[in-house]
């Protein structure tokens, strides 16, 4: 809820159909437990963002870095990993046990004073949990690309996505989120990948390396997001209010 309150939910049904296909596409071929919640967010960082419960929300400036539909599955694989592998659950669930350690102020001289406290302090638990250790990542980047695999797209998309995301990263910082990421891949992650790929995967003669339907929707969401650019009655752009010049009444004598 805090994430499509503070986010603009992209309605447009022909690219929210076709992102939640390729999201439960990988599912499927994935271990996760739960079932999954697919939304794509307008954003401009390239990111995606996945939630404890299956909630999976992609953004648009991801679509849009991505050159092929692997690619997009790649990074989509990645976070699909940690829901499937309970990254979130599992770090929210080590923050909550160090957070109950303020519990006895409650109790010892506190009073409601130190339960405000403790709440205050809450609100930085899920900037916490959401990033996630080494472990984890090397963990997401490892099941990620073997449910890329098993569903039948290039394995070497998840590596091409990385490559963008980490060199966007180094040129421009903000492009890649921070308060919703996880840590952008290193280098050391991507040859890590690489070996992987040469290691573990049997190569096979065919994979999916683009379709048709991701040209048509990364074109349509361009089309979307240049209007909003440039639209003069966007309602998140800031207009310029000009007073009226008053009119000169002139009589001549």
């Amino acid at each position: 809820q805090q994430v499509e309150q503070n986010s603009r939910v992209i309605s447009d049904p022909v690219i929210a159909e076709y992102v939640n296909r390729v999201a439960q596409n990988l599912a499927r071929n994935s271990d996760a437990k739960v079932p999954l919640t697919t939304k794509v967010i307008q954003g401009d960082q390239v990111n995606a963002l996945s939630l404890p419960g299956g909630y999976f929300f992609v953004n648009t400036g991801l679509i849009l870095a991505a050159d092929s539909e692997a690619e997009l599955a790649g990074a989509m694989a990645h976070e699909i990993a940690h829901i499937a592998a309970r990254h979130g659950t599992r770090q929210a669930s080590r923050q909550e046990i160090a957070n109950l350690a303020t519990i006895p102020l409650i109790f010892i001289g506190g009073g409601w004073a130190a339960y405000g406290a403790r709440q205050a302090a809450g609100v930085l638990i899920p900037v916490t949990f959401l990033s996630f250790s080494r472990g984890f990542e090397n963990e997401a980047d490892l099941l990620g690309l073997e449910y890329l695999y098993k569903s039948g797209y290039d394995p070497g998309g998840m590596v091409d996505i990385f490559e963008k995301i980490a060199s966007l990263d180094k040129r421009k910082p903000g492009k890649v989120a921070k308060y919703f990421s996880t840590h952008p891949p290193t280098g050391d992650r991507i040859i890590t990948v690489q070996k992987n790929i040469q290691g573990l995967l049997k190569e096979r003669p065919e994979y999916v390396v683009n379709t048709s339907e991701f040209i048509e929707v990364k074109a349509r969401l361009m089309s979307q997001e240049n209007r909003r650019k440039i639209d003069p009655e966007d309602q998140d752009r800031p207009r310029l209010r000009t007073v009226p010049k008053p009119r000169l009444s002139l009589a001549f004598r």
